[in-house]
Order: structure tokens, then C-alpha cells, then sequence
């Protein structure tokens, strides 16, 4: 396995270098916080340019509702756990600063759902559109994922930062997940490199794609089903992953790049879907590194997101996903990897059912439709949230979330390298992974505020066992 360390990589590990750089710039030099805190002052009246920004929108203000999911992440939003998730592109040129931030105004006018901004009602949060000027377009200063100050940002739930030939679009949960997130991206890219290279890509017309829904339905409560008898669903204790943590709020990053054809193959050599494979392989990765494969008396449980729009036909822009589990407690004896990998398939065809995931969007769904919770004020709400939430924080080891197959068209395909995602931590979740693919890599990546890196490693040593040629990168704070 090429284990390309930060500190020995110049070419690749530039791009990726930025996700670490920020604690070193920022605590360094106070006068430069303060005259950059000035500077996002004036930012408000001004691009990057230093030209006036004038709002966005005059007269009256439209509103919309959040969907069932979002609701909860104002609520438990803190610094420690922002509900920020970033996914980013490298190209295969630097980015210019100015041209960048020309290309966001642009498609942020033609998508609406980004050009809100977050207000709370009596009953609850709601969206209303936002007429400030964006925030600026800067380098990049922040981990991945860092948490998003409406003062500072003009109230949007978005921002778009770069470093060197990265471009970085970090979103608030309640606005979008990774689906809305990758097609906001995606049309950025493109209009970017309309604005870049005008000549090479006079053909391609100015303005968002064809096929591209900017349907806001909440789809969750379209698709709730009344009268239906859903299961309830309780959350137990799951394996944690403890350990040496960083300091000053550094994110440690690991990618991992291989060929998407070598993994198909892979899995299917096993009778797995990628997806059964990679979050199996997680599992028994756990199994050998953190349980010494020991017997546990909680089982590891790795939460995989759903996206629901293929089961239900929708095409909304807002979130719309359902969490389900795969899990495994060891006893006494030793397992093997092929048995770790059967029952965490089994667990997920079981849950990744039609009938299952009508159970999980009722059941989600039903408290926001009983009217008597619904008048009561959102001060209880939030208090009752965080509550539930706090209390379900236990039950689960990790996240790993695919995101899907990028897809970019031709013309542009020649300046882009390679996309990637990158999730924040949360509440009783030291380490996440994210999963995506692009141009036949699939780039498998592991964010985690624990200095041990034994998990990782196990993970990827056990796939270039089965056949798959793998580079591994990281941001260099593991080595720092």
C-alpha cells in the first residue's frame, strides 16, 4: 500500500493541506484576526473585488418550511459539533479567487434553496429568503466542517472557500444533505470554468443544467402514510471509539484513492454490494483494532445513510434520507472476516427495504403531525430535542455515508481531478467516513479527532488484500 505521508507528498498533499492549516494561522496572530474580522464587516457592502454588493432580493420576503430532518440540526448545532459537512473538487489548476466568487453569485441566483437563511419562528425554524449579499469567497482558513456563524456569514447556511486548486462547499445540514449539496457544487464547477475559460467552453450554455429539479417539497411528509401502524424504533448502547484525541479542534483526514472497477470486483467476489462491503470491512476493522477481536457487550453499530429520492420518485433539493444500522456484537469466539461481512450484508438487506424505510419515514414523520406537539413553542421543542437527541447520541461506533458517482460533463471532465466529502463529528462519533466516486476512482475518506489512525489503516490494509491497489493521503496532522 502507497502510504503517501503529508510531510513526503508535495504534489497531492498540497491540495489537501489546507484542512489542517487552520489552527497554526489563527491562533498565531491576533492583529490578523482583527483586521479580518474588519474585513468580513465590510464584506457586507462589498465582494472581494471591492466592489459594492448590493442585496440580493428587494421587496417582499418569501418563507418556506423546514423537511422533517432538518428541524433538528438548529437545535444541536454547537463550535464542538456543527452539522457541517464539506464536499470539495480539486482541479487541475489554481483557483482565482474573484472568478470563484462571480461563479457562487451566479448560481446561487438560479438556485433558490441556498439563498436562505434561517429564522426561528413561536412553533419552529423556518426559511426565509435572504437579501445580504453573499459572503465572500476566501481561502481557506477552518478545519473541514468547521461551524458556520450566521452573523458572520451573512445569515446563509453555506459558505465556499479554496486552497491552492481546491474548492471547498461547506453546508449546514438543515439546508441540504450530500444529494442537494453535490448538485449545488456541480453547477458552481461549471460555471466557474465558463468564467475561466470562456474560448474552450463558448459552446456550453450560461445557466444550470438541464435536468436539474429545484424541487423544496418537504418529501418526507408528501410520503408519510396517516393511519399506517409504523414501528417504533429505540436506541440502545453501541461500542464507542475512545481514545487520544487532538488538540485546538484539529480533524485528522485520511483518503484513500483506488480503482471503482477493482473494488465492483471485490465485492462481488464476496457476494457484496460496494456498499455491504466497504461498511463490513469498517466493522471488522473495529472488530481487530479497537476489540482486539474480543467479545463486546455492545455491539458495533455504523449508521449508513439512505437516500430515499429513488424509493419514493422525488426530486427535492431538500434533505431527504433515512438512517439505518448495520450491526454486529461479538461473543466469545474469534470471527472470521467473511462472517463479519455476511451479517453486516444480512443487517442491510434487511433494513434497506421498501416497508423498512415506509416504517422509518412514519415514524419520523408522526410527532411533527400530532397537533397537540405542534402548538406547543419552539423554547420546548428545543429543549425536548436535545433531550431525545442526547440521549440517542450513545448508540452509535460511526458513520459512513455514499454519497454516489460524480458525473460532470464531457467538456469539463479535463479540468478536474477528483471530488471528495468530508463529515464533521458528532456527539459520540469520533470517526466518520464518506464514500464517492469520479471518473472510475472511488475515494474512500475518514475524518476523525482521534490521534490513533489503527482503524483506518486495518480498513484499507484489508481491501488491498482482496486485489485493490489503493494511495492513501492524509492532511499531515497524524504526523505533525
Amino acid at each position: 500500500m502507497k502510504d503517501k505521508k503529508a510531510n513526503k507528498n508535495n504534489k497531492k498533499n498540497e491540495k489537501i493541506k489546507g484542512s489542517s492549516v487552520i489552527n497554526e494561522n489563527i491562533i498565531g496572530d491576533e492583529k490578523e484576526i482583527k483586521q479580518d474580522n474588519k474585513d468580513k464587516k465590510d464584506s457586507k457592502k462589498s465582494g472581494s473585488d471591492g466592489k459594492k454588493r448590493e442585496p440580493r432580493k428587494r421587496g417582499k420576503l418569501s418563507w418556506d418550511k423546514l423537511d422533517n430532518t432538518a428541524t433538528l440540526f438548529p437545535v444541536i448545532a454547537t463550535q464542538e459539533m456543527s452539522n457541517v459537512y464539506r464536499i470539495a473538487v480539486n482541479l487541475n489548476e489554481e483557483v482565482d479567487e474573484e472568478i470563484l466568487e462571480e461563479a457562487v453569485h451566479r448560481v446561487v441566483e438560479q438556485i433558490p434553496l441556498f439563498g436562505m437563511r434561517l429564522r426561528e419562528g413561536v412553533f419552529w425554524y423556518y426559511f426565509e429568503e435572504n437579501n445580504k449579499p453573499l459572503p465572500r469567497v476566501m481561502e481557506e482558513t477552518q478545519v473541514p466542517g468547521a461551524y458556520i456563524n450566521k452573523t458572520r456569514n451573512n445569515q446563509y447556511m453555506f459558505r465556499v472557500t479554496y486552497y491552492k486548486c481546491r474548492i471547498n462547499l461547506e453546508v449546514f445540514h438543515a439546508l441540504t444533505d450530500g444529494f442537494g449539496g453535490s448538485i449545488f457544487l456541480k453547477e458552481i464547477v461549471y460555471q466557474y470554468l465558463r468564467l475561466k475559460h470562456p474560448e474552450d467552453l463558448k459552446d456550453e450554455k450560461d445557466k444550470i443544467s438541464s435536468g436539474i429539479f429545484l424541487d423544496s417539497e418537504d418529501s418526507y411528509v408528501k410520503n408519510f402514510k396517516k393511519n399506517k401502524k409504523y414501528k417504533k424504533y429505540k436506541s440502545s448502547k453501541a461500542v464507542t471509539l475512545e481514545g487520544e484525541k487532538f488538540v485546538n479542534g484539529k480533524l485528522g483526514v485520511m483518503h484513500g484513492f483506488m480503482k471503482f472497477s477493482e473494488v465492483r470486483a471485490a465485492s462481488k467476489k464476496r457476494g457484496l454490494t460496494i456498499n455491504q462491503y466497504i461498511v463490513g470491512m469498517f466493522v471488522y476493522a473495529v472488530y481487530k483494532e479497537y476489540l482486539n477481536s474480543s467479545a463486546s457487550k455492545y455491539p458495533i453499530s455504523c449508521c449508513v445513510p439512505v437516500n430515499l429520492r429513488p424509493y419514493y420518485d422525488s426530486h427535492t433539493l431538500k434533505n431527504f434520507f433515512a438512517m439505518v444500522s448495520a450491526d454486529f456484537q461479538p461473543d466469545d469466539r474469534e470471527y472470521t472476516c467473511d462472517e463479519v461481512l455476511n451479517i453486516v450484508k444480512e443487517n442491510l438487506e434487511e433494513k434497506i427495504t421498501k416497508k423498512n424505510l415506509d416504517d422509518i419515514l412514519s415514524y419520523n414523520v408522526s410527532n411533527e403531525k400530532n397537533m397537540l406537539l405542534r402548538i406547543i413553542p419552539i423554547t420546548v421543542k428545543k429543549f425536548a430535542l436535545r433531550r431525545v437527541y442526547g440521549a440517542s447520541t450513545h448508540a452509535t461506533t460511526a458513520t459512513i455515508t455514499n454519497i454516489g458517482n460524480f458525473k460532470l460533463k464531457e467538456p469539463y471532465e479535463k479540468y478536474v481531478e477528483n471530488f471528495y466529502c468530508i463529515l464533521s463529528m458528532s456527539k459520540g462519533q469520533n470517526m466518520k467516513g464518506a464514500v464517492l466516486s469520479y471518473n472510475g476512482i472511488l475515494n474512500i475518506n475518514f475524518s476523525s479527532c482521534l490521534t490513533d489512525t489503527s482503524i483506518q489503516k486495518r480498513f484499507f490494509k484489508l481491501i488491498e488484500q482482496d486485489g485493490v491497489e489503493i494511495a492513501v493521503e492524509t492532511n499531515g496532522v497524524y504526523y505533525e
